[in-house]
Order: C-alpha cells, then structure tokens, then sequence
C-alpha cells in the first residue's frame, strides 16, 4: 500500500492544488521564479479529498500531539481547514491573521484563547515558514503553549526546517516536495528529464532560474 504522503501527493496533482511547469516557471509574490506553484485552497471544493485531508489531519494530531485544548488556523489559507479539524475534534477553535485587523478591536487572533491553553496550529502550506512561525509568536504572545504544527503540504526548505527548529516548533505535514515529485513521475504528469530541474530549484529557490 502507498504510503500517505505519496497518496495526498497524487490527489494535489490531479486537482491542480500543485501544478508543475519546469520550462515555464512560475513566478511568486516573492519575486522568486519557481517550476511548482502549490494553492491548498482548492482542496475545498473537492468534498472527497478535502474530508480526506481532514480526516488525516485529525489522526495525525491525536497521534502526536495528544489533548490540544483548541485548534488555530493560520490565514488565509488554513481558515477553512483549521476549522473543519477542530470541529471533527469538538474543540475550541481560533484562527490567526497576518497582521491585526485595522478597525474595531484590531484583532490579531480572531476568536478566544485562553492563557495556559495547548494548542496545534494548522497551516496549509510550508514555504519558508516566516508566516507559520508568526502565528506561532501571537499565540505564544497570548500566554498559550504551542504544542505543534500540522500542515497540508511541504517544500522541505533547509531555511524552514532550521526556522523550525530554532523556534522550537514540531512541524508534521501529511505530504511534502519528495513525494509529490514521486507522484508526478510514476502518473507521467512530468518527465524523468524534468526531475534535476526541479531538485535544483529546491537547493536554491531564490536564485533559481529556468534552463533555455
């Protein structure tokens, strides 16, 4: 049987929540050109690989991160997702913004946590992990313990992996950049010529550019 990484790296695929194109890069919000454009979003509007998601993110937390007292979601992208783990959970949920709301209570975490509370953040997305890591201090500000972080889908930065670890944050993903790439190649959806490209991109993604 496949394992659970390859399995969620095959439905992204097929959904176009990741899409490939090597010789016609992407290019980020970042600036940085990039053969992988990944939007987690769009899981929403497939109800069997979203409950699918949901369902594997539930075991991964009670498997690893035992008695949360609430759940977090980190905006935008993990709104929706967060709240559907936490209500398959029957816990109390909150979701954190980039920056505090710029009227009314100018709200940087949108619900109520408790000083003293455990909580798993869940994150759609890791890229460089600043972000993620963001939502980790506004919680921890909140006089609350994050317990860890459960994420959708992963692109294995060295610069993330040691973000992480200096912040002291257990990050587990349901998927991540080897196993998709491993999809991609056994469902033909890229050629075994199109795999350098794409490892390259990975040792380097702010300096990387497209082979002529």
């Amino acid at each position: 049987m496949k394992p659970l990484e390859r399995i969620l790296a095959e439905k992204l695929l097929k959904i176009s929540a990741i899409k490939l194109q090597p010789e016609l890069p992407f290019t980020w919000a970042s600036g940085w050109n990039s053969p992988i454009y990944t939007d987690n979003r769009k899981t929403l509007s497939y109800p069997e690989v979203r409950s699918f998601i949901k369902v594997e993110m539930c075991r991964l937390i009670l498997e690893n991160f035992p008695a949360p007292d609430a759940i977090a979601g980190v905006a935008t992208g993990a709104i929706a997702m967060g709240a559907l783990v936490a209500d398959t959970l029957g816990l109390p949920y909150v979701y954190v913004r980039s920056t505090p709301k710029d009227h009314g209570l100018e709200n940087l975490i949108e619900g109520n946590l408790k000083p003293g509370q455990k909580v798993v953040v869940i994150e759609d997305l890791i890229s460089t992990g600043g972000s993620s890591l963001k939502a980790v201090e506004a919680i921890r500000a909140a006089g609350c313990e994050v317990v860890g972080m459960a994420a959708i889908f992963t692109y294995g930065f060295p610069l993330a992996i040691k973000r992480f670890k200096d912040a002291n944050v257990d990050l587990l993903t349901l998927s991540n950049y080897n196993a998709m790439l491993e999809a991609a190649l056994e469902t033909e959806y890229i050629r075994a010529e199109d795999l350098d490209t794409l490892k390259e991109w990975r040792k380097d993604p702010a300096n990387w550019t497209a082979r002529k």
